[in-house]
């Protein structure tokens, strides 16, 4: 399973979703859907917006778990 982390580099950077939103250009539920990890894809353009807004990885946002049995 694919974790999401956006709210973890959200607080490190402290920086609201509304704001990260606005900038890279999403709709502030969009960017809900994609934090609460309900999204099931994600444009490229817009992991690297989120990158480059957050100075980040994109392994700092989403992570790998292998689902429990």
């Amino acid at each position: 399973m694919i974790i999401v982390n956006l709210d973890v580099m959200l607080a490190k950077r402290k920086m609201s979703s509304g704001e990260l939103a606005e900038r890279i250009g999403i709709t502030p539920a969009n960017l809900s859907i994609l934090k609460t990890g309900k999204a099931r894809a994600i444009r490229f353009s817009t992991l690297e917006s989120i990158c480059k807004e957050l100075s980040c990885q994109p392994a700092d946002i989403l992570e790998y778990r292998e689902e429990e049995s």
